[in-house]
């Protein structure tokens, strides 16, 4: 993995470097990754030219988000048979690179699937490989597609809950384009209000691990003009107790098929202040992020952190040596990077396909039927 590019912060108006792409220089073909670890001060994108590279990226936190790393792990199969190596060997690799976020073993298993139909049909190695590329292409239109759709369904409840305009609204963690082929899911529909005149305010939580509001969503904010403050996480009780939110918009990492979520740890809190005061909790995801062979909360694993991402200060790249401390030596942290909110204190759960409310199994599976995306075995 190597720095193909590198340039200063993008600001509001500038096109901003695509979160992914394929490329295939006279060397070979590659994915190319906006590094996330190094924004906000810079904009680096990275070379992978093999799976293991790209584990290491999606491991690093490099490239992230729900979507996306679908997205990636399409990629990483094509990338794998367009250079001769064990696709099923590399499958594997993708899939156990993270445990939380179901929508990377989906584009994993959609386009492995699609180089094993070719390859039984007596496609050559070539031909075979070109049939995972274009599944992998056909994913990533498909996810900008939903983006659209989701944002559209989103600012829709937005507007039949709290009728008026005005929005104010909290977000947690990152969901906008650095985690979508289009532009995003909770952030997209957020966009779509300021597109439209009814957004008075975003209000951006930090997120910990590794800082992913500030350094990343509020990067989006500035870049697409939105207003936006930044606030602890621990201080998000206190505008809800003046009265500051009028709904919450997250997205998930996975959604199982009784309703519950998984998104980055602080959501769960954010569930039960929203209903505590009366504040729409909304959850945005596409159907690619349902786990149908996921009964239950209690069923999903959550992904723990290292405890240096906590312990330590790394400044502009997480994760990268020589941090400050801000613990003392030998401090054990509690680092999950996900938690689970119940599905009765989930208002209402947006996709491409439309809106769930109440968030029931039975209504999860009903609209999911309307889709393919969770049929991909």
């Amino acid at each position: 993995m190597v720095d193909q590019h590198a340039r200063p912060p993008t600001g509001e108006g500038t096109p901003p470097l695509p979160s992914l792409r394929w490329d295939e220089p006279p060397e070979g073909p590659v994915l190319v990754l906006l590094d996330q670890t190094r924004l906000p001060a810079e904009e680096v994108e990275l070379v992978c030219a093999d799976v293991p590279t790209l584990v290491r990226a999606i491991r690093t936190l490099a490239v992230r988000g729900a979507p996306l790393l679908g997205i990636a792990g399409a990629y990483g199969v094509a990338l794998a048979a367009a250079h001769g190596y064990d696709v099923a060997e590399a499958a594997a690799l993708l899939e156990g690179a993270r445990p939380t976020a179901v929508n990377l073993g989906y584009g994993v298993r959609r386009a492995a699937a699609a180089y094993r139909e070719a390859v039984g049909r007596g496609a050559v190695a070539e031909e075979a490989a070109g049939a995972a590329l274009r599944e992998a292409k056909e994913l990533h239109r498909e996810d900008a597609a939903a983006s659209e759709r989701m944002a559209h369904h989103g600012l829709a409840l937005l507007d039949e809950l709290l009728p008026g305009g005005g929005h104010r609204i909290l977000t947690h963690c990152n969901t906008g384009r650095l985690v979508s082929g289009g532009e995003g899911t909770a952030f997209a529909v957020a966009l779509a209000a300021h597109r439209a005149g009814r957004l008075r305010t975003l209000w951006v939580d930090e997120t910990r691990p590794l800082l992913q509001g500030s350094r990343l969503t509020a990067y989006e904010a500035a870049v697409n003009g939105l207003p936006y403050t930044l606030l602890t996480d621990n201080a998000a009780g206190s505008l809800f107790a003046a009265g500051q939110v009028d709904a919450v918009l997250i997205g998930a990492d996975r959604i199982a098929a009784d309703g519950s979520v998984a998104n980055k740890v602080g959501s769960y809190p954010l569930a039960v202040l929203a209903k505590y005061h009366h504040v729409p909790f909304i959850v945005v995801a596409p159907t690619t992020t349902v786990d149908p062979r996921t009964a239950d909360g209690a069923s999903i694993e959550v992904e723990q952190r290292p405890g240096q991402e906590v312990t330590d200060v790394t400044g502009p790249r997480p994760g990268a040596a020589g941090g400050l401390p801000v613990a003392p030596p030998g401090t054990v942290a509690y680092n999950p990077a996900f938690d689970i909110t119940p599905p009765e204190l989930v208002t209402a759960v947006v996709t491409e396909e439309g809106v769930v409310s109440p968030v029931t199994g039975g209504g999860i599976a009903e609209l999911c039927a309307r889709s393919r995306q969770v049929t991909i075995s």
